[in-house]
């Protein structure tokens, strides 16, 4: 490696040059916010006799001695892309002035010293040689075109703009001036001798800006040659950037993809921030091949991960509809889940009909949880692992399966526990999203016409207002007025849609059932919506009618979000139970447990109990200085003292009471657990045959 101080005009002079902006850099990406302070930096150096020079950062570059097919020496810019196109860009706008004001010496010298290669073949003329779209519009800019108009998009061309309306007679010699006093730090990488993919890591830590997705793009295209580049990115990631983004918003979601690819290979879901170091153990780089076979799965599961986020895109109606809603609930973390499923719908393994039970069950599940206020950090343990649980000869019936089968945080909510939920649950204050789907559902159940709440005037309207007018507690008296203001106003019974919300306003029920102003039909009764069907035939709005109403749009839930009809035989169950769920370990041995997807081989509750508290202590040691965790676990540096009367070691350091009966011991755990936030990651599975064995040896009084 090789670093020198250098003049940035004197670099771009160098004669048969091309500086290339390899397919794995990130785009140009500067804004004119960064356009204008260079611009100030430059006009403040040319101005002021006081400065020599302005120091503007590093440009890395690998210097392989390569001649491109012209005889140019070939440069591929490894960091400083953005500065070098900007100033190239100021180049260019002070060659179009030269020639504006008819000083053809000028613009030439310009031209033919920072913007070309005067005597290389047209197609390799330009000194700067940036990705494809990009380098598109610099051959626009600089008049390479035929085009009237740039096709696309590019901040090259605004920034021109931008630079072309700033430059005048008045700035110009200032600007000369101030770019001949840049300097940077030229540091040349020899490949043979210098590992650029560790620079540019060391590089990216101190301060450059790029995602995961950027880093994981270098270190797959770094290492290859110019030739291997240009076929990988083609092939393989400019497929993976155009398909993995949300196309609402325009931003890109490569990270996010890959993430969800780690998640489906490793079983684990990596930190946002560790995507690239994860993808990194993962698949060391090696031949060309060794990286097409990931790039092939890559390419293969970003088109489902594209219709997951952008669901207009899937052509079959019924699919696109429920693709829709799961993307209205942000139900992301199933997308790793997701994407495999979806593949298997694509190539013929699973039916049209299955794959729509699938995407229907999954809201259920989700939409039930929800409404009962289960933890949503389960949902990324169980979409994480589901797909090995498929069986592919019984598809959709071991999926459904697989999720009845859960218990505690993880379950899939019963109906008897959605049907007291949806009594009291306020369905009016949670996210308008969420609330727009349950709406909308709830009213197309079986809808032979379609209405859509989300892209329609309807809006939620509550019944029973949330300011109701003064003849309301006339009419239900104060008691029931006030119960039904503090604990009804917002649950399901209370809510219905209206287009007429304003008209109807707070006024009393039969007004609001009767309205007809102006003859345009505002009141419930002219309404041809599911949900305000029964509302013509009630003649009052109070406690009861709520309830009622409550238990028909109950029965309508539990018919949209489905439990699945699947018989769960006991030779499904492997016996494996959460902790929280257990039976009382009274004479009972354990068979093994599993804690945070591992398997611990353990047989007895005492050791369950150390293995348990050692391993989170070692995680997260600080925690256990709490009052709630270090009076129940007796926590001691010292094993004599008074109170342990049968010390056990967690660390070098530290001792817990290990002298409790095994229902104490899993109470201690429950509360470590808890205090943790881990109450998902402990299963246990009894031992049954030695508990039946135990059972026979005492009714024969062996025992």
């Amino acid at each position: 490696m090789k670093a020198n101080e250098t003049k940035i005009d004197k670099f771009l002079a160098t004669n048969e040059t091309t500086f290339t902006i390899p397919v794995y850099q990130r785009n140009y990406d500067w804004s004119l916010v960064q356009c204008k302070q260079l611009l100030l930096d430059i006009l403040e150096a040319g101005g002021s006799d006081k400065i020599s020079a302005h120091f503007i950062g590093s440009i890395v570059y690998v210097h392989d001695d390569v001649y491109v097919a012209s005889g140019l020496t070939e440069l591929t810019i490894i960091d400083g892309q953005q500065r070098l196109t900007t100033i190239t860009l100021i180049y260019v706008a002070m060659y179009s002035y030269a020639k504006s004001i008819g000083n053809d010496k000028l613009a030439n010298r310009i031209y033919k010293t920072y913007l070309i290669n005067e005597y290389a073949p047209d197609e390799e003329k330009l000194k700067l040689k940036p990705t494809d779209n990009n380098q598109a519009a610099l051959k626009y800019i600089l008049g390479y075109s035929d085009d009237v108009e740039f096709k696309g998009y590019s901040r090259l061309v605004d920034n021109f703009i931008y630079f072309k309306s700033t430059i005048d007679n008045l700035n110009f010699e200032i600007i000369q001036k101030g770019l001949s006093k840049l300097i940077f730090i030229d540091i040349s990488l020899d490949r043979q001798k210098d590992n650029p993919q560790r620079i540019f890591e060391s590089l990216n830590s101190t301060g450059l800006e790029l995602s995961q997705a950027d880093l994981i793009r270098n270190y797959i295209l770094m290492g290859l040659n110019r030739v291997d580049q240009d076929k990988v990115y083609k092939k393989y990631w400019d497929v993976i950037e155009y398909n993995a983004k949300d196309e609402k918003t325009n931003s890109s979601k490569v990270s996010e993809f890959i993430r969800d690819y780690l998640t489906l290979k490793n079983k684990e879901i990596p930190n946002k921030g560790d995507v690239y170091l994860k993808f990194k153990n993962k698949f060391p780089t090696g031949t060309i091949e060794y990286l097409e076979e990931t790039l092939i799965e890559l390419r293969s599961l970003v088109k489902y991960y594209n219709k997951l986020n952008n669901p207009k895109h899937e052509a079959d109606n019924d699919i696109r509809i429920q693709l829709e809603y799961i993307n209205r609930l942000e139900i992301n973390v199933a997308y790793p889940f997701l994407m495999k499923v979806y593949e298997d719908y694509s190539q013929g393994v699973i039916d049209k009909d299955s794959f729509v039970s699938l995407l229907l069950t999954i809201q259920s599940f989700v939409f039930r949880r929800f409404l009962l206020g289960l933890t949503t950090n389960a949902l990324n343990k169980i979409f994480m692992t589901l797909y090995d649980k498929i069986d592919k000869e019984n598809y959709l019936i071991s999926f459904q399966k697989s999720l009845l089968q859960r218990s505690g945080n993880q379950r899939f909510p019963k109906d008897i526990e959605v049907v007291n939920a949806l009594k009291e649950k306020d369905l009016y204050n949670i996210k308008t999203k969420n609330r727009t789907y349950l709406f909308e559902k709830l009213e197309n159940y079986n809808n032979k016409e379609y209405i859509s709440v989300e892209d329609s005037s309807l809006t939620v309207e509550h019944i029973f207002p949330q300011n109701p007018e003064s003849k309301w507690k006339s009419i239900l008296g104060s008691i029931e007025y006030s119960f039904i203001k503090e604990s009804l106003l917002n649950t399901i019974g209370n809510l219905t849609l209206s287009g007429n919300n304003g008209k109807l306003g707070n006024k009393t029920f039969i007004e609001k059932r009767e309205m007809n102003f102006e003859g345009k039909e505002q009141g419930y009764k002219f309404s041809r919506l599911w949900l305000n069907r029964d509302l013509k035939d009630y003649k009052a709005w109070g406690k009861k009618e709520i309830h009622e109403r409550c238990d028909t749009i109950s029965n309508r839930f539990l018919k949209v979000w489905a439990l699945p009809q699947v018989k769960i035989d006991s030779d499904d169950d492997n016996g494996e139970i959460n902790i929280f769920d257990a039976e009382e370990p009274k004479n009972k041995k354990l068979e093994y447990a599993i804690f945070f997807d591992e398997k611990l081989n353990v047989t007895q509750v005492s050791k369950l109990y150390i293995e348990v508290i050692k391993r989170l202590f070692e995680l997260q040691p600080g925690t256990f200085f709490a009052p709630e965790i270090s009076a129940k676990i007796k926590l001691s540096k010292d094993p004599n003292a008074d109170n342990l009367r049968q010390p056990v070691k967690i660390n070098d350091s530290y001792f817990i009471e290990s002298n409790i009966d095994n229902v104490g011991k899993f109470d201690r755990i429950k509360i470590v657990l808890k205090v943790f936030g881990f109450e998902d990651e402990l299963l246990i599975k009894y031992d049954n045959k030695k508990e039946s064995t135990q059972i026979q040896l005492q009714m024969n009084g062996l025992l």
